[in-house]
């Protein structure tokens, strides 16, 4: 990986690396904005169509199928359509999806059009993931994620917003459906600058030397790489996605306030891995993923333990903080787990396999809060918290001989 992405890019357009990392970073801003909206949205969107808890699942399951076909198919995707008509089209099917939500008449159209939001998202996801491991340092990475950090941040915001203002969640989803319209329009203006020759050869090189996917899925640690990001993502959202439910039931906090807290976890989140990203001077990917397990375990213990006024709220922003370096230093080591010809498939793969986390670990907590109650929450919190050690120690011992130590 160079050490300096901008002598990587040249072109007769001036600057081309750094608007690229610029557009990359808008990017991943479009792709936080939705997510964040449903952990606030839920309580609303669940009364208004009369439904349970646990049905939250099941509009995470039907999202996150499109999100496991657009990411799987990534690189190919890409090299058909290009980054630059990628970026245009997922945000407007995205803002359209989006729009979508607030015109549906029943619950099962809601669950059939989600399809579509997971869809715009995860080409997106895998191609940008792919690029930046190949292109840009360890650094670049963590920004990129802080990028979606920021946009995730901004949901509950414009929810609790929308709510407060508008009484309407509604609402929230109009204003982000038109964010997504708007840098539809950005990234089309600026289409060519991806396809100029240079920008070519190199999204090109990032798929030179690799080996066939069937190769790849015969890796042990490709599995284990697989579980790392279905953990965590699914650890990430689950919290996200019933913070401001197990504020407001379980600790009695009120509406506006546990609102504020949930948009608080995204924004200790997004803190955390701009903040990452200049610690990776100093210390390595695996240094920063061990001390944000360490300290996430000690705010789900807090959550757990609620032993003072103001600790649960406490719990939600540290593990925000947490939980930020996490996923952009596993990225970061792919190619480390299992070799370099396997790390764009790998990629892939875990970008896909974290969106079933991301679906069906909050719907497993859904599952959990109705038949236990969500202040549960905690515990489930901390055994995934368990499982990441435990798969992180296995991927490790599994990894290539020559990348050891």
């Amino acid at each position: 990986m160079p050490a300096d992405p901008m002598p990587a890019l040249k072109s007769t357009h001036p600057n081309p690396a750094r608007i690229l990392i610029i557009f990359a970073f808008t990017a991943f801003i479009a792709l936080g904005m939705p997510d964040g909206l449903l952990g606030i949205a839920w309580p609303s969107i669940r009364t208004a169509f009369g439904q349970n808890h646990d049905s939250m699942g099941i509009l995470l399951t039907s999202s996150v199928s499109g999100y496991f076909l657009s990411s799987f198919f990534g690189a190919p995707i890409t090299r058909r359509l290009g980054i630059g008509w990628l970026l245009t089209l997922s945000c407007a099917l995205t803002g359209a999806t989006l729009w979508g939500y607030t015109l549906v008449p029943s619950w099962w159209w809601l669950v059939g059009i989600a399809l579509f939001l997971g869809i715009g998202a995860g080409a997106i996801d895998s191609s940008l993931n792919t690029f930046i491991a190949a292109h840009y340092t360890e650094k670049y990475m963590q920004w990129l994620h802080a990028s979606y950090g920021v946009g995730i941040t901004l949901g509950p915001l414009i929810m609790t917003f929308s709510l407060g203002v508008f009484e309407d969640w509604r609402a929230g989803y109009r204003i982000v459906a038109l964010g997504q319209f708007a840098l539809a329009a950005l990234f089309l203006t600026k289409i060519g600058l991806w396809d100029k020759p240079s920008a070519e050869g190199e999204q090109k090189k990032i798929h030179e030397h690799q080996n066939p996917l069937g190769a790849t899925l015969r890796l042990p640690n490709a599995y284990l790489s697989a579980a790392l990001f279905f953990t965590y993502v699914g650890l990430e959202v689950t919290l996200g996605h019933w913070a401001f439910s197990f504020l407001t039931e379980a600790r009695a906090i009120p509406q506006a306030q546990a609102g504020f807290w949930t948009g608080g976890y995204w924004l200790t989140f997004t803190i955390g891995r701009i903040f990452a990203g200049f610690l990776t001077r100093r210390l390595k990917a695996k240094q920063l993923f061990l001390s944000g397990l360490a300290l996430g375990s000690l705010g789900g213990t807090l959550l757990a333990l609620n032993p003072f006024a103001g600790s649960s709220l406490a719990g939600v922003a540290l593990i925000g903080f947490a939980l930020a370096p996490m996923y952009p230093s596993l990225m970061s080591m792919t190619a480390e787990r299992v070799g370099k010809a396997h790390a764009a498939n790998t990629i892939g793969l875990q970008v896909s396999i974290s969106g079933f986390g991301a679906a069906l670990l909050p719907g497993a907590m859904g599952v959990i809060a109705v038949r236990v109650g969500v202040g549960a929450l905690p515990v489930f919190l901390l055994s995934l918290f368990g499982l990441l050690l435990t798969f992180f120690l296995a991927s490790m011992w599994f990894k290539p001989a020559s990348s050891r130590a």
